[in-house]
């Protein structure tokens, strides 16, 4: 049984919308001067990425010319040797930073030209962040932790309401992957297994369209790697899951259903 399986006999949803349709963000994202006609089919994608690092004098380039199309439902792995680029290019995809040149475009709309604001708001709905030392807060519980994406995205108004949703929604999902004696834990009471199943579901709990894993076993021992890429996948399988996992694993990399692999800052054909 898998690892989702183990802990529900349901796919792993519950009815709560955790954030407003993207329709309904303001009308600064929808202004023709920043829609760009995209790949059918495409989900995301990286037009010509350019990022350089300067220091003094020196320039040092980290990654050259990348463009990349993620379609809905896939799972793209991006491998490739230590300063390669891999992480660089996850955190412009998901607009935590931003390039030198080029853009990132989701469903026609260039993100990378949005003010500072809008690219917060595109991203707190669109994507889903797991890393591989948790970034948990360590003063908050498990399910304080689930819960702020969801308090960073509302209103005051908007929070007070839903606030009960909220906690309902992630008491349910931490219960489906075995936390649900787990949840007024603070991380240090957690393992490192339980740590990563707790930042998995804190960056579903938005509903977002692109998960983006930056190492997500790298900080894990075997048996536990294994079973959070059987975690990551069966989210892929039961949810559509749109996942974009940057690994040094190629255990993990031979299971996903695409690989791209960055040599010198570039993409290798």
């Amino acid at each position: 049984m898998s690892f989702v399986g183990a802990y529900c006999n349901t796919p792993l949803r519950v009815n709560v919308e955790t954030k407003p349709p993207l329709g309904l963000i303001k009308e600064e994202v929808r202004k023709s001067r920043y829609r760009i006609k995209m790949i059918e089919n495409s989900l995301l994608q990286t037009v010509r990425i350019y990022k350089e690092y300067t220091n003094g004098e020196r320039t040092l380039p980290v990654l050259q010319d990348i463009s990349l199309d993620i379609k809905k439902g896939e799972i793209v792995a991006i491998v490739g040797a230590s300063g390669a680029g891999k992480s660089t290019l996850l955190h412009i995809m998901g607009i935590l930073d931003t390039p030198t040149s080029g853009y990132v475009v989701y469903k026609g709309i260039n993100l990378t030209e949005l003010r500072a604001k809008k690219r917060a708001e595109m991203r707190n709905r669109i994507f889903g962040f797991v890393f591989q030392f948790y970034h948990l807060l360590p003063d908050f519980t498990a399910l304080e932790n689930v819960i702020l994406p969801c308090l960073i995205g509302s209103s005051y108004s908007n929070w007070q309401k839903l606030r009960k949703e909220y906690t309902n929604k992630a008491v349910s999902l931490l219960e489906r992957v075995g936390l649900g004696g787990r949840l007024t834990h603070k991380p240090f009471q957690l393992s490192g297994g339980e740590r990563q199943r707790v930042a998995i579901i804190r960056a579903l709990i938005t509903n977002p369209e692109l998960l983006l894993c930056d190492e997500p076993t790298g900080n894990l021992d075997t048996k536990t790697g294994h079973e959070i890429r059987e975690l990551i996948w069966d989210l892929n399988k039961v949810l559509n899951q749109t996942v974009v996992i940057v690994t040094h694993d190629e255990e993990i990399a031979r299971h996903a259903q695409r690989i791209v692999r960055i040599v010198d800052g570039r993409i290798l054909e």
